[in-house]
């Protein structure tokens, strides 16, 4: 993470906490463009599904966010699922979208 700016950094540690406090597959956090930041986990219920990115997008505009800077995704997962980005994509056409390992590290970006 050390070659991550800082505020995309608080994203990666933000993420990875949720995803351990609440035992989930995946953490993630965004960033809306006031520079408020929303985490989630993956919601997985009988009769509601999201990813945790689909959930942290859907806390940031329940708060009246209108875009997004940045999202990261905390998965063990080797890609980004497509609802996950479709998410982030009706906020941000170019906002960068971070996935990383359960320990941190950056494995890769979707621009």
């Amino acid at each position: 993470m050390s070659d991550l700016d800082p505020e995309d950094a608080k994203l990666v540690t933000l993420a990875r906490s949720v995803r351990a406090r609440n035992g989930a597959a995946e953490g993630a956090a965004v960033r809306d463009l006031d520079g408020r930041t929303y985490n989630a986990s993956t919601v997985a219920l009988p009769s509601l599904k999201l990813t945790a990115l689909q959930a942290a997008v859907a806390a940031a505009v329940s708060s009246g966010a209108e875009g997004l800077e940045a999202a990261v995704v905390v998965t063990g997962e080797d890609a980004l699922d497509a609802a996950s980005v479709s998410a982030v994509r009706d906020l941000a056409a170019t906002a960068p979208v971070f996935r990383a390992t359960p320990a941190g590290d950056v494995a890769d970006v979707v621009r």
